[in-house]
Parts: structure tokens; C-alpha cells; sequence
């Protein structure tokens, strides 16, 4: 995957929303919330900004939701295209590639308070599923799929040791298991709550 070089906060900034890249609770989180709605750049940048056009708006949405799951161009395009192929909607097929990859699942599952914790959790060999190790956070998991920890010490991380314990809330389409978490349904529309238009996004790669 490309890097991404600009800050979490600039990030979330440069879209005015909450993209769930800081952990919740921590002083950088506040000093994000803080600062929402006050974009980067310099006062002439920002009038610019806001006169946008509708391919710009589309462009922010696609960004947006780029920035939420941490991934590539390349690899966005490439889910699109695969939503497009598949018969029924396609906002759902593209919402359920980007949510089954092993790094989202760890964090819906709340076992990682940010996709960016739960990437390192998998690139650091922390994670199996079905018994079997992996640490490619693009990894795309299925119905009655298992997702365990590989390392007693994971188990002790204060953040994960919470929620083994049962603090915390689950998506509905994931449940507890002794260690882990099983994958008993796919997502659906219901339940996506991310700050995007995704129709705007379709829009977008549909023109190109």
C-alpha cells in the first residue's frame, strides 16, 4: 500500500469529519475535535476550498472514505471495480469489500481502538484466522470465519484485555468467541454508519 503522508489530524481535518483515525478518549483525539472544522492550509487555500464543484464534492467523498479504511488509490479503485461486477448494488458490494478486511474487522470487533492499531496487530503477526497466521491487512474474511490472537502477550494488551473481558460494544455481524470474535453474517447497508455519501463515491470512479 502507498503511504500516506499527511497527519491523521490534517486528514480529518481536510474532510471536516471524525474519521476515527485517533483513539477515542486521548488528548490528541480532543485537540482533533477541537479543530474539526477548521481545514489546513493557509486563509486563501480555505476560500478556494469552499468553492467547489460537483466533481469536487465527489472527489472529498471519495478521499473521505479512502482516508477512513487507510488505503491505496489503487486498491480503492480495485474494490470498485470489483463491486461493479458483481450483480445487485453496488454500494453494498463495495461497503462489504472494504468492511471484511481482516485490519476493519479487528477494529469493529473493538479489538484495536483505530483500523490503524488493528493494521499493526496484523502486519506484526499477531492475528489467525481459521487457525491459520495473517498478516496482510487486506485480507477479506468470510461467514463462519474465526478470528483469534497468535501470541499469549496479545492477550495482555491492556486495550484487547478490555475487551475480552466484554466491555465494549460489537457490530452486529460479529460475535464473541473464547479469545476472538466469528464472523456470523456480511455487512449490510443498515448498519454502515461512516460520515460518507457513498453514492457520491460511485459517481466519482463511475466517470472515470
Amino acid at each position: 500500500m502507498g503511504r500516506i503522508l499527511m497527519k491523521k489530524n490534517k486528514q480529518a481535518r481536510r474532510e471536516g469529519v471524525d474519521l476515527s483515525l485517533k483513539t477515542p478518549g486521548t488528548k490528541s483525539h480532543a485537540r482533533l475535535l477541537a479543530r474539526l472544522n477548521i481545514p489546513p492550509g493557509n486563509k486563501s487555500v480555505r476560500k478556494i476550498r469552499s468553492k467547489i464543484s460537483d466533481y469536487g464534492i465527489q472527489l472529498r467523498e471519495k478521499q473521505k472514505l479512502k482516508r477512513i479504511y487507510a488505503i491505496s488509490e489503487a486498491m480503492m479503485s480495485k474494490y470498485f471495480h470489483k463491486a461493479v461486477e458483481k450483480k445487485g448494488n453496488t454500494i453494498l458490494h463495495l461497503i462489504q469489500s472494504l468492511e471484511t478486511r481482516i485490519d476493519n474487522v479487528l477494529y469493529r470487533a473493538g479489538f484495536a481502538p483505530t483500523r490503524n492499531a488493528a493494521r499493526q496487530l496484523v502486519t506484526h503477526g499477531h492475528v489467525a484466522v481459521n487457525g491459520n497466521k495473517i498478516d496482510i491487512p487486506s485480507y477479506s474474511v468470510g461467514i463462519k470465519d474465526i478470528v483469534t490472537f497468535r501470541k499469549k502477550n496479545t492477550k495482555e494488551i491492556p486495550y484487547i484485555k478490555t475487551l475480552l473481558e466484554g466491555e465494549e460494544k460489537i457490530s452486529p455481524w460479529i460475535k464473541w468467541k473464547k479469545d476472538g470474535a466469528e464472523i456470523i453474517d456480511v455487512p449490510n447497508l443498515d448498519e454502515y454508519k461512516e460520515p460518507v455519501d457513498m453514492l457520491l463515491v460511485i459517481e466519482f470512479y463511475s466517470k472515470l
